[in-house]
């Protein structure tokens, strides 16, 4: 039976002519809005589940995300809860979901088209064999891109067959469960529509196909109007086959006068399935992983790249400090960190990633660090900073502590890439200045100060001595909630004066300038001031170490309009932060047309010349109903030049859509201004991350996982709309693994270029592996440049898709008393022995419904012996257990009486359901 929710979700995207299995619209019934729907469901249940199990009630104050979010989060940790992470995790999933009309629009198995329907399942059992090997290695980006592409897919088998017609309203469970065979498939001899001449008609089927309960699916034609003798069409402008006898088409995407039942059964029937599909992932996952999976976890996390080379001691010894404080202060609270990253380097190692959610390793694994080696030689930094990029969560902030230039220099360009890529902000702690190396500070530094630049971080110069009073910082940024207020840098210093404007939502309001040779003058809205001489004076604290001033805010008197004004002929950077709900996240998007029109993220920087759109999402404390957006902007960063002001056009729920017709010329960032109606106050946001146009644009997908020890290759495209010529391509991956591709391309202005790259990982590479690849282009003098990130995920290729067989032993409820108010004191039981059929092993037992104490044999183990014990108050049992490769089966066993009340008694089981997957459950009791 549906919930509530969803009852309440497709009653109102079926009471108007919305449009359908589209990837983005005004409609409600959306590949979005049916996607939104069953993750927001499953979240609320995971949530439930999670809060409730520490004995907390699950209490949102409305339906919102961001209000899940904080009912999900805030009773189990004090302090501000951000929603930005899960409302990025939706975003992805969206894009991917979108991707699949873009690039995969001529592939019938991604649609169940043209009775592809084998193949089509072969590609949703494929990718949850990827998803659930990708949350294991807690690959949770490359598992919500590949839930992106197989819900598309999925969804579309309810628009493009006959699925409804045949009168079916339930999910076609057998999709997902590649153990049960695809029955009364129509072959490719079996004629199965009727001429429809006017192109639209109300049920095209033949009614022999009907009253056998043929499944086919309507033949796509994008370049040519061939189809099989009989066959139906998909239908619409942009199928050729549409206009071939049997004419018309049997698609049910958009929700026309002739389709209405049939369409709205079929965006049901899609909902309900992307629900079951969630539920098996769900239940793979276990529900904490699972929230990973979709962002919603306390938003910080402390991520450190760390140089060990000999003259190293002090500051491993202070970043071990840092680590300890943050652990012991902040447990409790949101801003605990939800993860704990540590990436060593030296010369030459460099790594391994250590990734940890217990805090107690993460004091181990930073206690082991020592400095030896390498004293007097660049270090491999970079190659340090690209693993913490690939492996931490996108918007993480990342901490680097070296003394020594970077020798592998070389990865410059795919740093940057990954910063754009990942949204993250990275910021260097340099002590001793470089002051051992021969060549200039200015010289050595300049590559940090770009990456620190490009990712709204700081670079930091420090002796060792003053390295305690620096690292404040990190304190103040691994912290939840974080947003930026206002970010600037000039390259050459004037007197001038910047105003940012403090709403009441925010704390913790901490301003930092880095740079030398300056004075400034903080003046708050009611005209008091502070100058930079004034440690401590009538609006904050200044603390300055080194080249970085820190000043804290007074928490009173702080709403309205500020005014920094600094002087200075030197480069200096200037970034207002605080802690606040209201925030916002975008992607630059571009539009595609086709079938399915929509917007999809760009894969790098915005074109140059072309109107920017930009697909923003807005957060506050009760949702974005409760903001009031007056106007998103793109603000150049080292110039006091207008801001390029957007279009806006609201798409549904907080999503934002922005066109720019002007796009800055240098670096510039995303503004955004507006009312927050909670407190009646104005407000502003700006993004960290700088974004540069480029006359370059670089196409490339990858649709698939990968096999370990087997050749994976794919398409890419380049186009320059500047000057054509040779194009040098780089192509790097974080694991190093074997690959080939052209070391350029020649381009013609205007026309886009081919080639394939192909990687190879070794046999050796473990299932869930995910495998981050930059491609570059370049001109050939390196004026105009873009980029792509890509990610592969490496699955063993798995042929056990036999689910954990559940056979039921004793039960003994005999004790229990007839009347329900008597139940406190009464216990029953039974046994029950879990076997793997295929002898994989079951690898977890764990008790999804029940208040009652489960035990079991030792695991992993081919098969399981439990037993369950409980009082007689909780009636129902269920049991999940999964083997090694992620096959969910369970044990149920309820003592409700058949009748249904909740008086308990001795009385045959309403359901006794053995050898079966969650799935069924429901349907066949």
């Amino acid at each position: 039976m549906m919930s509530t929710l969803v009852i309440a979700l497709m009653a109102l995207a079926m009471s108007g002519p919305t449009a359908a299995f589209v990837p983005i619209g005004s409609g409600l019934s959306t590949h979005v809005s049916i996607t939104e729907t069953a993750l927001l469901e499953k979240v609320r249940e995971s949530c439930r589940a999670v809060v409730e199990a520490t004995g907390q009630e699950f209490k949102p104050t409305g339906n919102s995300a961001d209000e899940l979010v904080q009912a999900c989060l805030g009773p189990t940790a004090k302090g501000q809860v951000s929603a930005a992470k899960f409302h990025a995790a939706l975003q992805e999933i969206y894009n991917q979901n979108g991707l699949v009309d873009r690039d995969l629009a001529s592939s019938a198995a991604h649609h169940f088209n043209s009775e592809e329907f084998l193949q089509g399942r072969r590609l949703i059992i494929q990718g949850m064999v990827a998803i659930k090997a990708s949350i294991r290695a807690e690959n949770f980006h490359a598992a919500r891109e590949t839930l992106g592409r197989i819900l598309h897919t999925l969804q579309d088998f309810y628009s493009h067959s006959n699925w409804v017609e045949l009168g079916f309203t339930e999910p076609y469970m057998n999709l997902i469960r590649p153990d049960l065979p695809l029955d009364n498939l129509a072959d490719l001899n079996t004629a199965t529509c009727k001429d429809c001449g006017t192109g639209s008609c109300r049920n095209p089927i033949l009614s022999n196909i009907l009253q056998e309960k043929k499944l086919t699916s309507g033949y796509m034609g994008i370049l040519t109007d061939v189809k099989p003798k009989g066959k139906c069409s998909h239908g619409g402008d942009s199928d050729l086959t549409s206009s071939s006898v049997p004419r018309g088409g049997i698609n049910k995407d958009r929700r026309n006068q002739d389709n209405m039942v049939l369409h709205d059964t079929a965006v049901k029937a899609a909902t309900e399935a992307s629900l079951q599909l969630l539920q098996d992932i769900r239940l793979a996952a276990g529900d904490n992983d699972f929230l990973r999976m979709l962002g919603i976890a306390r938003s910080a996390v402390l991520c450190f790249v760390i140089d060990t080379t000999g003259s190293m001691s002090d500051d491993i010894n202070q970043a071990r400090e840092v680590v300890y404080e943050i652990i012991d202060t902040k447990k409790g609270t949101q801003d605990e960190p939800s993860e704990y990253i540590l990436v060593p380097f030296n010369d030459p190692e460099f790594g391994p990633m250590i990734r940890t959610t217990d805090p107690d390793k993460m004091k181990q694994e930073i206690a082991k660090l020592t400095a030896a080696g390498g004293d007097d030689i660049p270090e491999m930094c970079l190659s340090g900073l690209q693993i913490a990029l690939t492996g931490a969560p996108a918007s993480s902030q990342i901490y680097v502590f070296t003394d020594a230039p970077a020798k592998d220099i070389n990865l410059k360009d795919t740093i940057i890439a990954l910063i754009q890529s990942t949204k993250s902000t990275v910021s260097f702690f340099l002590t001793a200045v470089f002051r051992r190396r021969r060549r200039s500070v200015s010289s050595s530094t300049d590559p940090y100060k770009e990456m620190a630049l490009a990712s709204g971080g700081q670079i930091i110069q420090v002796a060792k001595n003053q390295l305690p009073q620096a690292t404040d910082i990190i304190l103040d940024t691994s912290t939840s909630a974080l947003v930026t207020v206002l970010q600037q840098a000039r390259n050459n210093g004037k007197p001038e004066t910047f105003s940012f404007m403090l709403d009441e939502s925010l704390q913790n309001i901490t301003i930092y300038i880095t740079g030398t040779s300056m004075t400034f003058t903080l003046t708050n809205p009611a005209g008091l001031s502070q100058k930079d001489s004034e440690a401590n004076g009538n609006l904050g604290t200044i603390q300055t170490v080194g080249n970085l001033r820190r000043i804290r805010i007074n928490a009173d008197k702080q709403t309205g309009t500020w005014q920094m004004n600094i002087n200075t002929n030197q480069p200096y950077t200037l970034k207002v932060t605080g802690q606040s709900t209201i925030t916002f996240i975008y992607n630059f998007v571009e539009r595609f047309e086709g079938a399915h029109p929509g917007y999809v993220v760009l894969t790098g920087r915005p074109q140059t010349g072309r109107p920017a759109n930009l697909l923003v999402s807005v957060m506050g404390r009760k949702g974005p109903s409760s903001l009031n957006v007056k106007e998103i902007s793109l603000v150049q960063v080292f110039s006091s030049e207008p801001a390029a002001e957007g279009i806006i056009s609201e798409i549904s729920n907080g999503d934002i859509l922005v066109t720019v017709d002007t796009v800055p010329v240098g670096e510039f960032v995303v503004a955004l201004k507006g009312t927050d109606q909670v407190s009646n106050s104005e407000f502003q946001r700006q993004s960290t991350t700088q974004v540069a146009v480029s006359k370059v644009n670089i196409k490339a997908v990858v649709v698939s996982s990968v096999e370990p020890g087997k050749q994976f290759s794919f398409p890419f495209s380049v186009m320059t709309e500047g000057p054509g010529g040779q194009f040098s391509i780089s192509a790097r991956n974080d694991r190093n693994f074997p690959m080939l591709f052209p070391s350029s391309l020649m381009l013609t202005t205007g026309q886009y270029s081919k080639d394939n790259i192909t990687i190879t990982p070794p046999a050796t590479t473990p299932s869930g592996t995910d495998v981050t690849l930059t491609l570059d282009a370049k001109s050939a003098t390196g004026v105009d440049s873009n980029f792509a990130v890509l990610k592969l995920s490496v699955v063993t290729k798995i042929t056990d898709f036999v689910q954990p067989v559940c056979k039921m032993g004793t039960v003994m409820a005999s004790n229990c008393p007839k009347v329900l108010s008597n139940c406190k004191g009464f216990q029953w039981q039974f046994t029950a022995n879990i076997t793997d059929g295929n002898g994989t092993g079951i690898e977890r037992v764990s008790l999804f419904q029940g208040n009652g104490t489960l035990s079991f044999s030792s695991l992993p183990a081919p098969d399981v012996y439990l037993s369950y014990n409980a009082s007689c108050c909780s009636q129902i049992a269920e049991i999940v257990a999964l083997d090694i490769v992620g096959n969910v089966g369970k044990c149920y066993h309820s003592i409700v009486p058949s009748g249904g009340s909740p008086a308990l008694g001795l009385s045959l089981p309403i359901m006794l359901c053995l050898c079966l997957h969650w799935m069924q459950l429901w349907m066949l009791c």
